[in-house]
């Protein structure tokens, strides 16, 4: 039976149709992705499932036990809230309880006021009455299962563990079905790929919106299209998709170039002499009108981006070469230790690191933009540089779209021809009225692509792009890539989006935590391949420093739950792991690591179906903790054998 079904649901903003008599249903267990152009209005459907907004028309039917969990775009706030009352809130008035008792509960001391005692009392009987302690223990076993301090601030996290609080926080109530709305968003690979593990191991049914195309193919089990008012489901995975919708697109061309010769011809006929007139069909001239009709209702196809980037004279075949370059934290510990590189004119290169590893802040430096504390940075000559911010600080807010390309000018000059603004910004899907709004009333994708806009109308032979990717469809993330491989300078780029980053760069420069920054040839898979794929998680580092001087970070800035996460001395080992010929001592070892992870790999299950049966939490907390923390161990020692698993295996084949 369907958890959610649309029926004939229709809904408009304005004149512009985002739903048209949409029938739509999710059954148990789907893992559904939403597709759609940015404005198509996937966030508009998802503001229906969660009862946000109404419809128009049609109606919305949820079974009537139906609980759902719904993760938004944006993070939470950076406030001083801990993340257990977050958490909480997933279970609305009964958190609020539980969150009451927590804190006074951490209060008690042998000198408690009898008003505090009084107040507990009084909460035990009503969280007791709603069976409330089981949703205690079910908190306690949340965080411990995601890494989340209960009482660390929400101020404290980085966004990617706020994420984790978020994903947390939806999941409390067990939801029959899980909404998550651009959820892979300035995430980093490592929190991209426990964000992949933790949904695929998620029970319910999951309708999700991204662009993330390796995101996508590891979780999809269906694609559900939003293209012009109308939801199209796709059977299989992304590129089963891919193949099937090419497949619609031809039939629809052909289809409507028939409909336009049927009116051509049509036309034509109504349009022809006296004598023609005096004995023509008036059944016929009904026709052509409910033709004209038909053809005025028809949307077509909204356009694609054209980007065309502008390109300067060439650069020197030296483009960038450091060597020797140090920077620290302010407290000692290593950000870049002894980096040398040599970047030369053509070559196309990706930065790879958790949030807060320093990419930025690398990036600043080979530019010129910060100096290094030790060692030095030579630039090459005839340097014409355009810088893609992910902070979006080269924009003007208050100022309209087409002021911010041209500076009050009416034309811009794109490949040595002046062109009028208003013409360059149709390429990039911006209408002339669009192109007249302020910036601070566009969307997240329509910001990037005013972004782009700016960036390549001016003629430049090195791009820097800092997280382009975010709030990209799928067809101008395609695009970009095309005209980037197609771009005849040099290219500097950080991205978490995986599959961008193999389709456009050459050589990757990967953080490999305590200063180690060591280029790879080849993209993201390319260094899995050589790697096994090791990455120093984001608590190595100290925060987040999106562009910010790393001078100023405090040393005690990282938070608890992310200290407690330090990546082990296995996967430090691992990422400078020797490739040689394996003695007859390691030999034994690696033969017996696939019996000893099949084995906890059993206990991990085992464990999980115990907790997933309904009546887990109601037995006593000593019970419930003594699962859970083996669950917990049992899952740290899979990851160490597998860590060791993936050295031995490069040492032998090595």
């Amino acid at each position: 039976m369907s958890i959610v079904r649309l029926e004939n649901v229709s809904l408009a903003y304005g004149l512009k149709p985002l739903l048209k008599d949409v029938t739509f249903a999710i059954e148990p267990g789907e893992k559904i992705c939403l597709l759609g152009r940015n404005g198509e209005g996937k966030s508009s459907l998802m503001s229906l499932l969660t009862q946000v907004v109404e419809p128009d028309s049609g109606a919305l039917v949820f079974d009537k036990s139906t609980k759902l969990g719904f993760l938004p775009q944006s993070l939470p706030a950076a406030d001083e809230r801990s993340v257990f009352d977050v958490v909480a809130e997933g279970l609305d008035d009964l958190g609020s309880l539980l969150s009451e008792y927590h804190h006074l509960s951490h209060q008690l001391d042998d000198a408690a006021d009898e008003s505090v005692l009084g107040r507990m009392q009084t909460l035990q009987e009503r969280i007791e009455q709603r069976d409330g302690w089981t949703f205690q223990n079910k908190i306690a076993h949340m965080l411990k299962r995601f890494g989340l301090d209960e009482e660390a601030q929400m101020k404290s996290l980085s966004g990617g563990w706020r994420r984790r609080v978020l994903l947390a926080k939806s999941l409390i109530n067990e939801p029959d079905i899980l909404l998550l709305d651009e959820p892979t968003n300035h995430l980093d690979i490592n929190t991209i790929k426990w964000l992949e593990q933790r949904l695929n191991e998620f029970q319910g049914a999951v309708l999700f919106v991204s662009h993330d195309r390796a995101f996508i193919k590891a979780l999809a089990s269906s694609i559900v299209e939003l293209d012009r008012g109308v939801l199209s489901p796709f059977q299989g995975g992304y590129e089963d998709y891919l193949s099937q919708k090419q497949k619609l697109l031809e039939e629809e061309e052909r289809q409507n170039k028939l409909f336009d010769k049927r009116l051509s011809e049509e036309e034509v006929w109504i349009r022809q002499g006296i004598k023609a007139r005096r004995t023509r069909n008036e059944g016929r001239v009904r026709a052509l009108k409910a033709l004209r009709e038909e053809r005025r209702q028809r949307i077509d196809k909204q356009g694609t981006s054209t980007l065309t980037i502008g390109e300067a004279e060439k650069s020197g075949k030296k483009v960038i070469e450091a060597t020797g370059v140090n920077h620290q934290y302010v407290d000692g510990r290593p950000l870049i230790s002894d980096f040398s590189i040599r970047i030369m004119r053509g070559d196309r290169v990706g930065l790879i690191g958790a949030n807060g590893a320093g990419k930025t802040t690398l990036l600043r430096i080979l530019l010129g933009k910060l100096e290094p504390q030790s060692g030095e940075v030579t630039l090459g000559s005839k340097l014409e540089v355009a810088y893609f911010d992910q902070l979006r600080d080269g924009l003007d807010l208050d100022k309209a779209v087409f002021d911010n390309v041209a500076d009050g000018h009416e034309y811009v000059t794109i490949g040595g021809k002046p062109r009028h603004v208003i013409s360059y910004l149709n390429d990039f899907l911006f209408t002339a009225e669009r192109a007249r709004t302020p910036v601070s009333a566009l969307s997240g994708g329509e910001t990037n692509r005013l972004l782009l806009a700016k960036l390549f109308a001016k003629p430049s032979n090195l791009i820097v792009m800092d997280e382009p990717t975010n709030d990209l469809d799928v067809d101008t993330l395609e695009l970009l890539e095309d005209k980037l491989a197609a771009y005849g300078g040099t290219l500097l780029l950080t991205s978490h989006d995986r599959d961008f980053l193999d389709q456009v760069v050459s050589s990757t420069l990967v953080f490999e935590g305590n200063g180690r920054v060591t280029e790879y040839v080849g993209g993201y898979y390319d260094w899995v391949r050589q790697t096994g794929g090791i990455l120093a998680d984001e608590s190595t580092f100290a925060a987040e420093q999106a562009g910010a001087d790393l001078h100023s970070v405090p040393a005690d800035s990282a938070p608890q739950a992310a200290k407690a996460q330090t990546p082990t001395a296995q996967n430090d080992a691992s990422s400078k792991a020797v490739r040689k010929k394996l003695s007859y001592k390691l030999k034994l070892e690696l033969e017996s690591l696939p019996a000893k992870i099949e084995a906890l790999e059993a206990e991990i299950t085992e464990l999980q179906t115990k907790i997933a049966e309904p009546d887990f939490f109601n037995g006593s907390h000593e019970e419930v903790s003594a699962v859970t923390e083996r669950l917990a161990v049992v899952e740290s020692e899979l990851a160490q054998l597998m860590d060791r698993w993936v050295e031995l295996e490069e040492e032998a084949e090595g």
